[in-house]
């Protein structure tokens, strides 16, 4: 899946998407690493502020947690 510029949904909102998507199907499994800043800019093709706001979005969301220097990781599932 890839970034549409002729989309007007913003592009932030649009990785939210894909990146929600693949967390939902397993792709990226409870307490796995996400790509990096750089990989993601890469892949994507986007920059690195509009990468992190979709980030943010993830976190609020709860999907995702960061930890400063090691990287974003899927939020394993809470245990009740």
């Amino acid at each position: 899946m890839s970034i549409d510029p002729d989309d007007l949904t913003a592009p932030y909102l649009q990785l939210v998407a894909i990146l929600r998507g693949k967390i939902e199907n397993g792709e990226y499994a409870p307490g796995k690493r996400l790509p990096s800043l750089v990989v993601m800019e890469q892949e994507y093709g986007l920059n690195p502020k509009t990468i992190r706001k979709a980030i943010d979005a993830l976190k609020a969301e709860g999907l995702v947690v960061t930890s400063p220097g090691r990287g974003t990781f899927v939020k394993p599932p809470e245990n009740d």
